[in-house]
Formats: C-alpha cells, structure tokens, sequence
C-alpha cells in the first residue's frame, strides 16, 4: 500500500470529521427526544476515528488500482456528503434536510462498496463497516426527526 496515499484519504477523512468540532451536538441536541437505542455519546468518536482509518486504508488500495475511476468518484463522493450533514443536521437544525442526506449519502456509500468489492476484497471489508454505521445514523436521524417535530431550524446567520 501507498503510505502517501493512506495519508491524504486520512486528511480528507479528517478535514470532513472537523465538521464534529465545529457544529457540536450542544444542549439542544441532548433535550432532543431520542430512541433508547442511541449510542452514548463517547462512542462517536471512537467510531468515526475507526471508520476513517478503514476508510482512508479502503481508499489507497483503490487509488492504485486500473480502472479506478468510479470507486475513486464515490469515495469522493461519498466523503463530500459525510462533510454536508453535520453542519445540517447540528448546525442549521433542519432534520428534515439532514435526512435527505443522509439518504443520499448511504447510497453513495453503498455504491461505494459495489465498487471496491468489485476491484479489491481487503477494501471492501474495511468500507464495509461503514455502511453498517451510516445505516445506524440514518436511523437515528429518522428517528430524531419524527419525535421532535417542532425544531425549529436555525437561519445561517444565527449560527
């Protein structure tokens, strides 16, 4: 493996997981009406730390690979819309919206997947997870968005 490589999917990884630090759960989120089964708040962390080393390892083996060029585009793609929810869901507040995204972000995610399994088995297993932890969150926010009906949306310039 491209230990370069490795370095700059993690940087990507990284840069999008910044979006965690800046829009921050807060108290609004922890008032929020949740299912029983939602994570206690230190496994977020440790999770995505994983699932970003899975992820930017899945991503240099790929890289190097001929015929690339659609598993590298869903990768890209894919991280583009990890980087988007955050800021929607925590930041702007709108639910609805984040779910939308996440949606469409488990579909590029499992795209993804196809992808890599078509090209290389060690990157596919170690997306794999992923799409389990994506699947979770969209349950989560579909969750959160049907109990809390009347959140009101932040406008940008409240933020």
């Amino acid at each position: 493996m491209d230990w370069m490589l490795f370095v700059i999917f993690l940087c990507a990884c990284f840069a999008a997981g910044t979006t965690g630090a800046v829009f921050m759960p807060g108290e609004w989120y922890r008032k929020l009406d949740k299912p029983d089964w939602t994570p206690p708040d230190w496994v977020f962390p440790l999770t995505w730390t994983t699932l970003y080393i899975c992820m930017s390892f899945a991503g240099a083996r790929i890289a190097v690979l001929d015929d690339n060029a659609y598993a590298v585009a869903l990768w890209a793609l894919q991280i583009a819309l990890n980087t988007l929810w955050t800021p929607i869901f925590f930041g702007l507040r709108r639910l609805g919206f984040a779910m939308g995204v996440i949606v469409a972000l488990w579909i590029s995610v499992a795209a993804c997947l196809l992808a890599f399994l078509q090209l290389d088995f060690l990157a596919a297993i170690a997306f794999a997870p992923y799409l389990v932890w994506v699947t979770i969150a969209a349950a989560l926010n579909y969750s959160v968005w049907r109990r809390n009906p009347d959140i009101d949306a932040l406008e940008p310039d409240k933020i």
